[in-house]
């Protein structure tokens, strides 16, 4: 899974967002943190949707970067559920970057995000019963 060379996603993607100065090292590179937050967004946009309520990010698989994102770079991120437990959902994200001035995009990273259905209480909860698609339309 973690090509360099892979196609991007034939789907939409969860969030589509430009890296800015503020998200960038001194050097123009965009923090690893903040590309992150960003792959755990999309993630808890799917998760939330398929648990009908509130979720948290419990644990996420190891990262490796295969390309950096500079500022200004256009970042897609694609996240897919992948498991569904009893009060746990495993969701895929991956993260592509383009340059503003191509239309090659890239592959950044990608990795595994568990969540959590909670209740009010912030306890576990289950996940309701439903479809459990591959992708969860935005």
């Amino acid at each position: 899974m973690r090509d360099r060379n892979s196609k991007m996603p034939n789907e939409t993607p969860v969030i589509r967002t430009i890296a800015m100065p503020a998200d960038a090292n001194p050097v123009g590179d965009i923090f690893g943190g903040w590309l992150m937050s960003q792959m755990d967004l999309a993630a808890g946009n799917v998760a939330t949707r398929r648990a009908r309520g509130r979720t948290a990010t419990v644990a996420v698989d190891g990262m490796a970067f295969l390309s950096p994102v500079h500022v200004g770079d256009e970042v897609s991120l694609f996240a897919r559920l992948q498991q569904v437990g009893r009060t746990s959902m495993k969701i895929e994200v991956e993260a592509w970057r383009r340059a503003r001035d191509s239309e090659e995009s890239t592959k950044v990273t990608e990795a595994t995000f568990t969540f959590v259905a909670i209740d009010e209480h912030r306890r576990p909860r289950a996940v309701p019963p439903g479809d459990t698609p591959t992708t969860v339309a935005v």
